[in-house]
């Protein structure tokens, strides 16, 4: 990892940490609607995936190891990203991909997180063949096939923002779209979830069709004291689409125990 990914920090520099990661094919603009209650009482770290908003694709040195990406790799990255700004143990709220790293952070370095909040995610992403697939369509043919279908897969039909979002679907760089797309392949936490041993919310849209609410449950089942979150009538970016209700259940997941007062600032 040649580079730290774009990010941003916002919310008192001595209050407790809580990194955000995106979904894939978006940026960090996915949690705007949380960060001005979340950076009250917390330093509040969002970050992009390589090839997406400011973040370069040549993030991860993948193609001098002859390997592909990995959800481990990304991991890595954001604990680069913890180290140099002196973040040593951290929250961590992640929405699909992005979930998917904080579930692989918790297994691989348990000592690192010490809150989770998985988010319209999963332990398993379905047919690897279709991820792979996915990946060479955007390695041959650009981002503007996928981007035209994003609404159908994000939001629920009557939903008419997040047009941003798509944006930054449109502009994400193919190379690192794809990298990431060979990285959900290849994941499969279902025989570790027991190992995911820090207090732990997994979030659902109840019209989710990218990881439905089965999906969900699963996570919840096999993570040892996991509570699961239902948002009514929100699709896979619970987030943007049901602000309020996401944000509500994150501030009691993420204030549990925190003692930080906004006063001493």
């Amino acid at each position: 990892m040649s580079r730290l990914p774009h990010h941003s920090a916002e919310g008192p520099p001595d209050a407790p940490a809580l990194i955000l990661g995106p979904s894939l094919g978006t940026s960090l603009a996915v949690w705007d609607a949380q960060v001005p209650a979340l950076a009250r009482r917390h330093r509040v770290i969002r970050w992009d995936l390589p090839g997406h908003g400011g973040s370069p694709s040549a993030l991860l040195d993948h193609a001098s190891t002859g390997r592909s990406v990995t959800v481990g790799d990304l991991a890595e990255l954001v604990l680069n990203l913890a180290d140099s700004l002196g973040v040593e143990r951290f929250g961590y709220a992640g929405i699909s991909l992005g979930g998917a790293v904080g579930a692989r952070l918790v297994v691989d370095h348990p000592e690192r997180v010490t809150s989770l909040a998985l988010v319209c995610t999963s332990a398993h992403f379905g047919d690897p063949e279709g991820w792979r697939a996915r990946a060479a369509t955007v390695r041959a043919h650009g981002m503007e096939q996928l981007a035209a279908t994003a609404r159908q897969r994000w939001f629920t039909g009557g939903f008419t923002g997040g047009g941003d979002l798509v944006a930054d679907h449109r502009a994400a760089d193919p190379a690192g779209y794809a990298a990431c797309c060979d990285a959900l392949a290849a994941f499969d936490l279902r025989p570790e979830l027991h190992r995911v041993a820090v207090p732990t919310l997994v979030v659902a849209g109840s019209e989710d069709v990218a990881t439905p609410l089965a999906h969900a449950r699963e996570l919840a089942e096999g993570i040892p004291g996991a509570s699961l979150t239902e948002i009514p009538g929100a699709a896979h970016l619970a987030p943007v689409e049901a602000p309020e209700p996401v944000q509500a259940v994150l501030l009691r997941q993420f204030d549990t125990g925190n003692e930080y007062d906004e006063g001493n600032r």
